[in-house]
């Protein structure tokens, strides 16, 4: 199958919706009109396959992530999706892969109203990156660098799930958990997770500081306190787990999932005491479960109170590239 059949594959799955795409997939460049009064954010991630993903994965769940770790740092920022581009690397122009790949894409595109622009297709080991736009009223985005002492820290949904999954499909057969209810909820985590976009636009407004959880939650929590130039501290007890979790694995090891695992794609943000109850009412709007995990403090780096209150060293923060 030959490049262009592949694009048109694409094509055809991720039919535009959007009237300000002034000029979509098949010319040079895109075109497309940005809002009056509003900012543009842009954001790109690249998944590797054996690195990002199982190398098994179904195509479609692969087309679904690609876009969902996007949208999640859109959501970070407070942003609401409106475009993609999407660059691919095939080991061949394999026409299936292309077609289940394009079904999870869309179906995600769709549910946000996102359209796919534009983007490129290439030979090469299984490589995915995509590249999405956001619209944010102006001076409205949500930053990392604007936590401030005395906030308290909270997270959405279930933290651990995705690297929980993830343990499920890597054990050796020997050891390796039957693929039950439980164990498949914590690998469709993995494989599907959802984007926070409602919730990020709840946030604008009434948090300070924001991140989406990718990384491990101190890893990405020790983001938000480096570029704010403070300190976290959180409770190991207060870290919201599924059911799933809980009945997989002990408690520490739940623990260590949840603190280290990422590929949650959670929002972690701290927030003013005075604008917790409104943004508990937006975050019921928003269907969006939250939990408080700790506090912002003047003293650097993330620290982890055990359940007397006691604080304890915790080994590994998290997923690093080149480590």
């Amino acid at each position: 199958m030959a490049e262009f059949e592949l694009i048109e594959i694409l094509k055809r799955r991720c039919k535009p919706s959007r009237a300000d795409v002034r000029l979509g997939i098949g010319d040079d460049a895109a075109v497309v009109a940005v809002a009056a009064e509003h900012e543009l954010v842009i954001c790109t991630d690249t998944l590797v396959a054996g690195v990002h993903f199982p190398l098994d994965t179904d195509p479609a769940d692969i087309g679904w992530k690609a876009l969902a770790v996007n949208l999640s740092d859109l959501a970070a920022m407070g942003a609401q999706p409106v475009w993609a581009l999407l660059a691919l690397t095939l080991p061949s122009a394999d026409a299936d892969f292309i077609t289940r790949f394009a079904d999870g894409f869309a179906d995600l595109a769709a549910q946000y109203q996102i359209d796919l622009i534009g983007g490129d297709t290439t030979s090469g080991p299984l490589t995915i990156t995509v590249t999405a736009h956001g619209l944010v009223p102006t001076g409205q985005a949500l930053r990392r660098d604007a936590a401030r002492v005395g906030d308290v820290v909270f997270v959405t949904g279930t933290l651990g799930d995705a690297a929980a999954g993830l343990r499920c499909l890597q054990s050796n057969d020997a050891d390796r958990p039957p693929i039950d209810v439980a164990c498949a909820m914590l690998i469709s985590r993995l494989n599907r997770p959802q984007p926070r976009v409602a919730a990020g636009l709840a946030l604008r407004g009434l948090a300070n500081a924001c991140i989406d959880v990718s990384d491990g939650l101190l890893a990405d929590l020790g983001h938000i306190a480096e570029a704010s130039g403070a300190g976290i501290e959180i409770g190991e007890d207060c870290l919201p787990g599924s059911t799933a979790l809980f009945e997989r694995f002990d408690a520490d090891a739940c623990h260590a999932l949840q603190m280290t695992g990422g590929d949650d794609y959670e929002l972690a943000f701290t927030i003013a005491e005075s604008n917790i109850e409104a943004m508990q009412a937006a975050m019921t709007r928003a269907a969006c479960r939250v939990s408080r995990i700790g506090r912002v403090i003047a003293e650097a780096g993330v620290h982890v109170l055990d359940r007397n209150g006691e604080r304890k060293q915790v080994h590994g923060k998290g997923w690093e590239h080149f480590a």
